[in-house]
């Protein structure tokens, strides 16, 4: 058995523009809100190559992988942190949410931007228990991008799974609410033919969820576009919404989604 916690965490790109709540006087925050969960990973949206390595060099104990949207180190990154004294890397990589996948920097359906997902494949040193996670950001003006972009991931995952029997995480900011279309075909509520049927961390919640973004503004009216999901094999558990304040000033424009996880060995 493998228990620990996962993060979904959109950053905010580093927009000099926001001034107080620009990247500078964030990092610190987003390092303090992270240690106090002390996460097996974190699934990070909007990341910038700065960004990302001034992050990690104030995260002692973990590792990053991830490209830019662009390919290589451009424009912003779904990276994926990791906890590289419990977890081992075993195999990474990424494809881009579009009719070409391979294709860096590839715009899919009505898309605004290239959008990606980054993939790795961990193993637990204790248990010796391996696992696949994504991490992805949808489009934000898409209605057919995020669509087609979560049967994209949907696909990815059932292939994959179908290839090392391997349970596997989602994380993310869908720019959906969990209402909208993309949410329900990776729950395998629309289109059941197929046959995602995504565990959504949200339903183990206790109480209402509320927003996950909130412009740097607070509150928690309105409903969740952040997500964590997880196929068969791993239970979801503790599903907390993270609406702290560091010293006054919220570490993103979105809050935190902390989730436990227990990865159970597989059936014989």
């Amino acid at each position: 058995m493998m228990e620990g916690q996962v993060v979904s965490l959109n950053l905010r790109y580093n927009e000099p523009r926001d001034g107080d709540d620009s990247w500078p006087n964030r990092v610190g925050h987003v390092v303090t809100t992270l240690l106090a969960h002390r996460p097996l990973l974190v699934g990070t949206q909007e990341g910038l190559r700065g960004m990302l390595e001034e992050l990690a060099a104030k995260l002692p104990g973990y590792a990053w992988i991830g490209e830019g949207r662009r390919g290589g180190s451009d424009d912003e990154h779904c990276a994926i942190f990791y906890d590289h004294d419990r977890l081992e890397l075993l195999e990474q990589g990424q494809f881009w949410l579009s009719e070409q996948p391979g294709l860096a920097g590839s715009v899919g359906w009505d898309a605004s931007l290239p959008r990606i997902c980054t993939w790795a494949k961990l193993r637990d040193r204790a248990s010796g228990l391996a696992f696949r996670c994504y991490n992805t950001h949808l489009d934000h003006q898409g209605v057919e991008a995020r669509l087609e972009g979560a049967r994209l991931l949907g696909r990815r995952i059932a292939d994959d799974r179908r290839e090392d029997r391997l349970p596997a995480l989602l994380t993310g900011d869908f720019n959906s609410f969990p209402g909208d279309a993309p949410i329900r075909l990776l729950r395998g509520e629309r289109d059941p033919g197929e046959g995602f049927g995504l565990s959504d961390a949200y339903a183990q919640a206790t109480a209402e969820i509320g927003a996950t973004y909130h412009a740097f503004q607070g509150g928690e009216a309105g409903e969740p576009i952040d997500y964590v999901f997880a196929t068969e094999g791993i239970d979801l558990s503790d599903v907390r919404v993270d609406r702290r304040s560091v010293d006054g000033r919220y570490p993103s424009d979105h809050y935190p989604i902390v989730v436990a996880i227990a990865l159970r060995p597989p059936r014989l």
